[in-house]
């Protein structure tokens, strides 16, 4: 059983590495797939051989492995309506224990191997296309899950031939990328500033006050809140004298606080190593999914139904390091705090982290996010060490931080419901269109709003014998806004939700029929086809307006719904403009013939696969920037009218932004 959770979790690392890899620079695979076929005459029969060259070192595991162990596996795609006969494999097999896998036996091929695949009710004039899923070992390096896609052609006369699968070189397929007459030093008209620096310095303040805010809700929770008196009390009765357990208590603080800023720090090296990867991850359709389940699982947990805890051991072995005194010994302590405060905190961090990741700032943004939690949660251990007297003042532990923690079951539920928003919004599923989302959100207030009156209880709680004040505004609070929430259902100009813009799904991704009309948002005259934007501008003689924005950018519904909505840029854009919104995070396929690999000025190699790959790596080779919105003025030669700008919530700059590209006096 040990071995198969090892597996799983190397599994579940590894798949969604190559996924942030594969769509950022291209690496030699360890396996090299070649591939043939050849046909059995007189009986419409095909024989698949795949070869497999190994890398020096690696160990690919066999197709006779099952399912819930390594394996490799020969999958057709889904519209094939042949037979398909087993797997035959050739070459050297070896079977032996794996220390990793708690020696379990298994079985893998070093050097080469030979697949093959017999298939038949083959249609004539169609292709046999599906991929080879294979997973290898090296030492306690995992690799894959990782994909190679075939593809072979069956002529109308019955031959068959194999073709090139997958993204291809090619100089032309590189020229959709590289736009040479694109100079960003030299735009026609110098006007508009970038827009970038304000809006980041102000993302960057936006996010540190909702770190801190998150902060100052994790400090109201049964699992931090005990904590305080009892920490500060420890630290003043402890020390030889008062200077002295201020200096310890203030230092507690700092650890508490450089703990939380060392987490971001595994994402700054991903955000060094590429530009894109961290949207790449916040986008990963699976990476979300995962997500959505685990805030449901804090969300049940934070209803009383289970408690989550990190495994006793390791936190015993923290606390036990944390009685070795002096500042190492305070680092522990701290160090203690966050391992056991996680089933509260952990679901506060989480969202952090992918709201951090999903908006302009990446890495640095989770840093600053993750430096204003940590600092909320410091600060009152310096404080009341200062200020001892301050402790009398402050509630006593009761009912109450049960009530504060089933409220943040609440809104875990409500953010689990945006993941799932995420995942089906680049992927196309239709799922969770803009009503249905309010109408989940709705429920979920509706509850929140019952329980906070007292009109639903949980086993774990006792009787309510006097609603408090605080508990009544609360309740009224969340009231009010499942009110606001309700327009949100309807197909009229209130259903423009300004003030949770980019949460809900776009205004275009809804059940009814999209209409124009006041408080509907600006339509793109092109979506992901900048070639026919590119020409529609040149034949109207208009410039081109490029939105680089994404399914999952919730700074570019803030400007969709809160700016483009203004009469006066609504007008300006669609009168004056050929708009063209590109979405760096789409993850639907390019055809087989419009996939291709890119090669960029360094040499560095990428697949181009889908839609979001293509105008991800185009945004950030001709701009110089990956963060969402940015928003670019051209003319029909792609020369730079005036300076890129991104997310400008001010609908005044925007408009003198977009009057500046026009060269309309200001």
């Amino acid at each position: 059983m040990r071995s198969r959770i090892l597996l799983a979790l190397f599994s579940l690392f590894a798949f969604l590495s190559s996924g942030a890899q594969d769509a950022s620079t291209g690496t030699t695979p360890v396996v090299n797939f070649t591939y043939d076929a050849t046909a059995q005459p007189g009986k419409g029969e095909y024989t698949l051989r795949f070869r497999a060259a190994i890398q020096p070192g690696w160990k690919l595991f066999s197709t006779t492995m099952t399912d819930d162990e390594p394996n490799t596996r020969i999958n057709l795609d889904s519209a094939f309506s042949g037979k398909a006969g087993s797997v035959k494999e050739s070459g050297k097999l070896v079977e032996k224990p794996e220390p990793l896998f708690d020696n379990m036996q298994i079985r893998y091929f070093e050097g080469e191997a030979i697949f093959e695949m017999t298939v038949s009710g083959v249609e004539p004039g169609t292709d046999i296309k599906g991929s080879i899923i294979y997973m290898a070992l090296k030492g306690e390096e995992v690799a894959g899950p990782e994909e190679t896609p075939f593809r072979f052609t069956v002529s109308e006369s019955g031959a068959i031939s194999s073709k090139a699968a997958g993204p291809q070189e090619s100089s032309e397929a590189s020229n959709q990328i590289r736009r040479t007459a694109i100079d960003l030093e030299n735009p026609v008209a110098n006007c508009g500033g970038t827009g970038l620096e304000e809006s980041g310095d102000k993302g960057l303040l936006n996010i540190f006050v909702l770190g801190f805010l998150g902060g100052l809700i994790a400090l109201f929770t049964p699992c931090v809140f005990p904590m305080i008196p009892l920490t500060v009390s420890f630290f003043t009765k402890k020390s030889q004298d008062r200077k002295k357990g201020i200096a310890n208590a203030l230092l507690y603080g700092f650890f508490i606080f450089l703990i939380y800023i060392l987490l971001s720090g595994p994402f700054h090296f991903l955000d060094s190593l590429n530009p894109e990867i961290l949207n790449n991850i916040s986008t990963n359709v699976w990476l979300n999914l995962l997500f959505f389940v685990i805030f449901v699982v804090f969300a049940l947990s934070f209803f009383g139904l289970f408690e989550i805890t990190l495994p006793s051991s390791f936190s015993n072995s923290v606390d036990h390091k944390s009685g070795i005194g002096g500042t190492v010994g305070i680092f522990f302590m701290a160090l203690t705090l966050a391992l056991v405060s996680f089933s509260c905190t952990g679901p506060i961090l989480g969202s952090l982290l992918a709201g951090s990741l999903s908006t302009d700032g990446g890495a640095m943004q989770l840093t600053v996010g993750m430096g204003g939690f940590g600092l909320a949660l410091a600060l009152p251990f310096a404080l009341f060490a200062l200020f001892p007297n301050w402790l009398n003042a402050i509630p006593k532990s009761g009912g109450w931080l049960t009530t504060v923690k089933v409220v943040l079951g609440f809104l875990e539920l409500a953010l689990a419901i945006k993941f799932l928003s995420n995942a089906d919004l680049v992927k196309h599923w239709g799922l969770l269109k803009r009503e249905t989302f309010f109408a989940i959100w709705i429920l979920i207030g509706v509850a929140l709003s019952l329980y906070l009156f007292g009109l639903i209880r949980f086993k774990h709680e006792g009787p309510i014998k006097k609603l408090g004040k605080l508990r009544i505004a609360a309740a009224i609070f969340f009231s009010l806004f499942t009110l606001y929430l309700v327009p949100g259902l309807t197909n009229t100009k209130y259903a423009n939700r300004a003030l949770i813009s980019g949460f809900p799904p776009p205004l275009n991704y809804s059940l009814y029929a999209h209409e124009e009309g006041e408080g509907k948002g600006v339509e793109a005259n092109v979506v992901n086809d900048y070639e026919k934007a590119l020409k529609m501008a040149k034949e109207q003689n208009k410039p081109l307006l490029i939105d680089f924005t994404g399914w999952a950018c919730v700074n570019c519904r803030k400007m969709e719904e809160n700016v483009w909505t203004k009469p006066e840029v609504k007008e300006m854009i669609e009168k004056e403009f050929i708009l063209v919104s590109l979405y760096v995070d789409d993850r639907q396929k390019l055809p087989d013939d419009e996939q291709f690999i890119y090669t960029n000025e360094k040499g560095e190699k990428k697949n181009i696969i889908t839609i979001g790959d293509k105008f991800a790596t185009m945004e950030t080779e001709n701009f110089r920037n990956a963060s969402q919105p940015l928003y670019v003025i051209m003319n029909g030669d792609e020369k730079l009218l005036n300076k890129p700008v991104g997310y400008m919530p001010d609908e005044v700059e925007y408009l003198e932004w977009l009057k500046c590209g026009l060269g309309v006096e200001r």
